[in-house]
């Protein structure tokens, strides 16, 4: 029983996972962050480039 408990201790004193989580996390944010910030150009983007092209073929 002893040994288990030392094993235990040992376990959740070490930190060296922590790391791993938290660069996990912070690149999910990042990725998450990314396509909205995308997807809302790709909407401008669209938005403006059938404008233009609405303008175009009005002038021909």
């Amino acid at each position: 029983m002893l040994k288990l408990k030392n094993l235990f201790k040992a376990f959740s004193n070490n930190e060296a996972g922590a790391v791993t989580v938290d660069w996990v996390v912070l690149t999910a944010a990042v990725v998450g962050l990314s396509a909205v910030v995308g997807s809302t150009v790709l909407t401008a983007i669209n938005s403006k480039g059938n404008a233009i092209s609405s303008s175009i073929a009005a002038t021909n």
